[in-house]
C-alpha cells in the first residue's frame, strides 16, 4: 500500500475493525485484502501488523480479537458473558449428555464412524444427535471406512474450531483435562436429565434441542 494511499484512506487497522464489527464472523487474510482495490490493497505483512495493533487496542476493554480456525474476529470477553447474555430473553439452547459425548467422541478420535461410537459409549446413537451436529455444521463426512458397508467416517469443521474459539485441533484441551463434559461448552445449558441407564445398555432419546424427553424401550 503506497504513502498515497495511506494518507487518503483511513488507518487499515480502522477498516479492518470495522470490516470485523460489520461482518460479525471471522475473516482471513485474503478476505481482508479483498476488501482493496488491487492498487491500495496492503500486503499480508501490513494486515498482520494491523492486527495485532488492534490486538493490543483492545487490551482493557469489553471485546477482543481472537484468532480462529476461520480467521479473526471480534468479540465479547467470556468473562462478561454472564451479563451480556441478559439482553436475549430466549433461553439458550439445550444439549443432552449423549450429543455432548459424541461431538466429544469424534472431536478427539476422528475420523469415528458411527458404531465405533456406539462401541465406546455403549449404547446406540440416535439419528437425531448426528443430524443436530451436521446442521449446526460441527461434524462432517470426511470419508468411509473400507470395511463391508462402507460406514460413514465423521470428523470435525472450522465452524466446530470457530465455536470453541480454536485455531486447530491441537488446541482441544487433553482428555486428562477435562473433568466434566460440562467443561467442553461453558455456554451450553446442560440438560442433566438426560442421563443414560448403564445397566441396561439403554439410553433416553431425546431431540437435542428440545426439554421434552422420549425413553426407548429397554431390551
Amino acid at each position: 500500500m503506497s504513502e498515497a494511499t495511506h494518507s487518503a484512506s483511513p488507518p487499515l487497522k480502522q477498516i479492518i475493525e470495522a470490516a470485523l464489527l460489520a461482518t460479525g464472523e471471522a475473516l482471513d487474510h485474503a478476505q481482508l485484502a479483498a476488501l482493496f482495490d488491487d492498487e491500495e490493497r496492503p500486503s499480508t505483512a501490513e494486515i498482520s501488523k494491523a492486527l495485532e495493533e488492534l490486538d493490543q487496542d483492545c487490551d482493557g476493554r469489553g471485546v477482543e480479537l481472537r484468532q480462529v480456525a476461520s480467521g479473526y474476529r471480534l468479540q465479547v470477553r467470556p468473562s462478561l458473558q454472564d451479563w451480556i447474555s441478559k439482553l436475549w430473553t430466549e433461553r439458550p439452547q439445550r444439549y443432552s449428555r449423549a450429543l455432548l459425548e459424541t461431538l466429544a467422541l469424534i472431536a478427539y478420535r476422528q475420523p469415528i464412524t458411527r458404531g465405533e461410537i456406539e462401541n465406546v459409549r455403549g449404547v446406540s446413537l440416535s439419528s437425531n444427535i448426528i443430524r443436530t451436529l451436521q446442521e449446526r455444521d460441527w461434524i462432517r463426512v470426511v470419508g468411509h471406512r473400507d470395511v463391508p458397508g462402507k460406514p460413514a467416517l465423521f470428523g470435525t469443521t472450522k465452524a466446530f474450531l470457530d465455536h470453541f474459539d480454536l485455531k486447530s485441533l491441537d488446541e482441544l484441551p487433553t482428555l486428562s483435562e477435562i473433568r466434566d463434559l460440562d467443561s467442553l461448552e461453558p455456554e451450553f445449558d446442560f440438560d442433566a436429565s438426560d442421563a443414560e441407564d448403564e445397566h441396561t445398555g439403554t439410553e433416553q432419546e431425546q431431540d437435542p434441542e428440545s426439554d421434552e424427553t422420549v425413553h426407548e424401550a429397554s431390551e
